[in-house]
């Protein structure tokens, strides 16, 4: 069997390629340029080049394979966030019929029951019932939790003992690490079709003050939560190079999740990703 992971030069894609290589199974990775697979290809993996987005060449690297870990990949320049996520998904629909390939899994997220409401999660929440209505393959749905690494942009007030947050500190939400999507991901594909269907990813981190906990545990200090207006997301994030339709679509999913309306829709296979905070925030804090 091989299996073909895209998003390697991601953080969940490549945790999928490694832990399945590490297993011992064949494994075709899909990059947009050559040398980025090169590390890969040194350990026994196939290198195919395809932008997710042109369905002939995804197509061809898709054929013969066992399962796939697809996503969308995020494009924090596009001019239109929510045309982006259907351009690719049409492309990753396409593919799999052109290919045949009898499974995928695919990374969507918290909150993907819903159409609209929640941002960027729209857009995942159209492919699910995109590659859902494809006859020939049986689609294993990822709904990861909010990545504790989206809080590495808010450490850089650590030292004025504080770490910077759109949401509230005591706000109960779902997080999970990036490794564990990896890891579960590759489970499922090596589940093959029978694991088809919804499977939501939570972690142990539960709100933001569990965060600053884990900051003042890893540096030895006490740390607090400086929460910000979620006016202020839009600016912030454009300044950073994020497009004004990406970061408006980042404020709308902020919303939804500071008002306790964005969540695991349960009465699906509920799994728990095991990394600590610490072990994704201690590499981001001790260089």
């Amino acid at each position: 069997m091989t299996f073909v992971v895209a998003g390697v030069s991601g953080n969940t894609g490549s945790i999928v390629a490694d832990a399945l290589l590490s297993a011992g199974e064949k494994v075709r990775v899909v990059v947009r340029d050559e040398p980025k697979g090169a590390a890969y290809r040194e350990r026994g993996a196939e290198v195919a080049v395809a932008d997710l987005a042109d369905p002939i060449a995804l197509g061809r690297a898709l054929e013969g394979a066992s399962g796939a870990y697809l996503l969308i990949p995020p494009n924090v320049t596009a001019s239109d966030y929510s045309a982006h996520q259907d351009r690719v998904t049409a492309s990753l629909v396409e593919a799999i019929r052109r290919s045949k390939i009898p499974h995928v899994v695919f990374l969507s997220s918290v909150g993907a029951q819903a159409l609209r409401g929640h941002g960027p999660i729209g857009g995942v929440a159209r492919a699910e019932r995109a590659l859902a209505e494809i006859p020939s393959v049986r689609s294993s749905f990822l709904r990861a939790a909010y990545f504790v690494e989206n809080f590495a942009g808010s450490l850089g007030s650590v030292a004025d003992g504080v770490i910077t947050s759109f949401l509230p500190a005591d706000l109960r939400f779902d997080m999970v690490a990036t490794r564990d999507i990896g890891f579960a991901a590759a489970s499922l594909l090596l589940e093959g079709p029978k694991s088809a269907g919804v499977t939501e990813l939570g972690g142990p981190a539960r709100s933001t003050r569990d965060v600053a906990n884990a900051v003042g545990r890893i540096i030895g200090r006490e740390i607090g939560v400086a929460e910000a207006p979620l006016d202020a997301v839009v600016p912030v994030f454009t300044g950073f190079g994020m497009s004004p339709s990406m970061a408006a679509a980042y404020e709308e999913m902020l919303r939804s999740l500071a008002a306790g309306k964005l969540g695991f829709e349960g009465g699906h296979r509920r799994l728990l990703g095991p990394t600590p905070i610490e072990a994704v925030l201690k590499p981001l804090l001790v260089k």
